[in-house]
């Protein structure tokens, strides 16, 4: 993959750089204007008259490496908008990939690199709950927009000392919301076996499905944890088999995801409901398992699936596909991490659009201000919006049952706002 998209020579970003601080005339790391004298004095380090420069930091190598597919369709957006629509607001998109191969202390060394050596204007999409969390203080102590953040953790929502972070896709609490939901409805007596990462993600989805279930038929009667180093899932597996459960919540990223659904197809005298989290329910974690050994699966989501064909003649999705093939022609749009990174680039687009300041306060004010922004690769019904004390721009999802070759939505989308609530601390 290429680490870079629109790359300026780097005497010419100097010069451009420059130029814009001197044109509006702020402290040492720059300071945009408006007509109204707005946004004078604000951060404008990493973006030009001309350009725009991010970073994103995703594990390419290391046990969540399948997460390395995100980045390329977020390539092939910003390389359409650059080539096609003159790039975000007249700018032309640069975003810088560093590797961290899951490992928060990496992530700290190549947050600091992008801000301190590539001058970034925000670090967009760093992946992974333990990365994020290792890099959030850093980023909001030096004023820096860590915008969209790829994990669900409900604390970049909730938490009131890191403005500069935020979310994009569904909270981890909102998910569990839905899952309990649906078996609340299918399964109100169920007996619930869970697998979780034993991290910051696992326990915000488990804990969320804890509190989500209070008060109904639906019991947890065995738990089993995992190290992201542990070569395999399968003794938890054989653990939980035994426990009488019916349901099977299974809390993973990619690699142990794959390993937990092979484990539930071979253990002959155990077929619990298999509910696996949105994370690692790409058919790439699927497709190693056997599609005949994952029939029935469920899951939930909030964008277009490029392998269903209800969106064939889908306006969107026919533009995702041809600038996949024109712009990164050794990626296969089939896989739906590369439309998650298409459709967090797209938002990233409408964002940085109504930002009232081109600056980085003026991203960090809009991220936090979105009204119902229509995003295309988004489901229909689903949209982002944040305000005051709402730090969650998507909060709807939708179930799935996995059968044939591919998911198949079912039901209506489920905006978690409305049917639980706030997600609070």
């Amino acid at each position: 993959m290429r680490r870079t998209m629109g790359r300026t020579a780097a005497a010419s970003a100097a010069v451009l750089l420059l130029a814009s601080a001197a044109a509006c005339g702020g402290r040492d790391d720059g300071g945009g204007s408006t007509a109204e004298g707005r946004c004078e004095g604000q951060q404008t380090t990493g973006i030009t008259d001309e350009t725009i420069k991010l970073g994103g930091i995703y594990p390419l190598s290391g046990p969540a490496s399948a997460y390395g597919a995100i980045p390329k369709g977020i390539e092939a957006y910003f390389d359409y908008v650059n080539a096609e629509k003159g790039g975000i607001d007249g700018r032309t998109v640069e975003f810088v990939v560093r590797d961290d191969g899951y490992q928060p202390p990496k992530a700290v060394e190549e947050a600091r690199r992008l801000v301190e050596q590539e001058q970034v204007f925000a670090l967009f999409q760093t992946l992974g709950t333990p990365s994020t969390t290792a890099t959030w203080d850093y980023a909001n102590q030096r004023k820096v927009p860590q915008v969209f953040v790829a994990t669900g953790a409900s604390k970049w929502g909730t938490d009131g000392e890191h403005p500069w972070t935020i979310g994009w896709q569904p909270n981890y609490v909102s998910e569990a919301r839905v899952y309990a939901q649906f078996l609340k409805q299918e399964k109100p007596n169920a007996k619930v076996a869970v697998l979780f990462q034993n991290d910051d993600f696992g326990e915000d989805l488990v804990g969320g499905f804890k509190k989500a279930v209070e008060g109904s038929g639906i019991t947890i009667v065995q738990e089993e944890s995992y190290e992201v180093s542990d070569p395999s899932v399968e003794p938890q597996m054989r653990d939980l088999a035994g426990s009488g459960a019916d349901v099977f919540l299974n809390v993973t990223t990619p690699k142990f995801g794959s390993q937990a659904l092979a484990a539930d197809a071979k253990i002959a005298d155990w077929n619990p409901l298999h509910i696996v989290n949105n994370v690692a329910a790409s058919v790439t974690v699927l497709e190693p398992v056997g599609f005949e050994n994952v029939q029935g699966v469920v899951s939930a989501t909030y964008y277009k699936d490029p392998n269903d064909p209800q969106w064939a003649n889908d306006p969107e999705m026919r533009l995702y596909r041809a600038k996949m093939k024109q712009y990164v022609p050794n990626a296969d749009p089939a896989v739906p991490y590369h439309a998650f990174g298409w459709a967090v680039a797209s938002s990233f687009h409408r964002t940085m659009d109504a930002a009232e300041c081109k600056t980085r306060e003026g991203l960090r004010d809009s991220m936090r201000d979105l009204a119902n922004v229509q995003v295309p690769m988004l489901l229909p019904g689903v949209t982002m919006q944040t305000g005051e004390g709402d730090g969650f721009p998507i909060e709807s999802m939708q179930m799935m049952r996995f059968e044939g070759e591919r998911w198949h939505l079912f039901g209506d989308a489920i905006d978690t706002r409305k049917a639980f609530g706030p997600v609070h601390p």
